[in-house]
């Protein structure tokens, strides 16, 4: 088979919505009150056997970074797992369906719906855990975002978005020097970046307490038409005045931005009112 690893995600998403789908008609159809959703389970059902095989092997082949990463390993085995039974299971309710689809309208017929949708229940469950783990993979063990592509550029994503989270967890932790070791490193991939620049410099206040630096370093940025930037700037600069005891000079900086963006008045009201010493 071609290398079809990159298309993991989008062929994971079409086996479990026309699997899920094709066996909530199928149990509907046994009512016999909506004629429709008969033939509309079997198109759904076939189309998820069909699709279920692809989506398996392209799994077997975008394991490999994922799984090299230290400590992943396991939970990637798990998912192949779980992707293989599943695809195993819809292959099966396929063939079902197909033999449906043989008999046509003989007596036979209910009972071949019948099996489908019992043998359809269970492949749900088992395609619910194949994605279960799926999600666990990518969400709790980064398995795929950065390295599907293998671009350079995604990568350094991946790394960026590691370090600000430690970063933040870090200072939430009590641990300072680590947040603001992991945020210099983060500036350090993205230099040029604005909103890396507005980590930097709160970390420089939060992180270090240099609030005459942060002050400096925020008079010298520039936001550009960035509506999030341009308030992120104003918010970080109205928290180093507080830093340094200025809160004349902060609530300036806030009463200054409010009467230049009305639409925001209510969210700067509420940062004023948290000046307190």
């Amino acid at each position: 088979m071609p290398e079809i690893g990159y298309y993991h995600p989008q062929l994971v998403h079409f086996a479990i919505v026309l699997g899920m789908v094709g066996v909530l008609l199928r149990l509907v159809s046994l009512t016999g009150k909506l004629a429709w959703t008969n033939p509309a389970a079997r198109v759904a059902l076939i189309g998820a056997a069909l699709v279920s095989y692809p989506t398996a092997e392209s799994g077997h082949q975008a394991h490999g970074p994922a799984e090299r990463v230290p400590g992943a390993v396991g939970a990637v085995q798990e998912h192949e797992e779980w992707g293989d039974r599943a695809r195993n299971m819809l292959l099966v309710v396929g063939a079902i369906e197909l033999i449906g689809l043989a008999v046509g309208q003989r007596k036979v017929a209910g009972a071949v719906r019948l099996v489908s949708a019992l043998t359809g229940v269970v492949a749900a469950w088992v395609l619910y855990e194949a994605a279960e783990h799926g999600g666990e993979l990518v969400y709790e063990y980064a398995g795929g975002p950065g390295v599907r592509s293998g671009d350079t550029t995604d990568v350094t994503r991946l790394l960026v978005a590691g370090l600000y989270h430690r970063a933040m967890a870090d200072r939430t932790a009590g641990d300072k020097d680590g947040a603001a070791r992991l945020v210099d490193e983060l500036v350090r991939r993205m230099p040029n970046d604005p909103a890396a620049r507005l980590v930097g410099i709160e970390s420089m206040l939060k992180d270090r307490g240099d609030a005459a630096g942060a002050i400096a370093a925020l008079h010298a940025f520039d936001p550009g038409d960035d509506r999030r930037s341009k308030f992120r700037k104003v918010v970080l600069l109205a928290d180093a005045f507080k830093a340094a005891g200025n809160l004349d000079s902060a609530r300036a900086t806030l009463e200054a931005f409010k009467q230049a963006n009305p639409a925001a008045a209510a969210r700067i009201d509420d940062l004023i009112k948290n000046l307190t010493p």
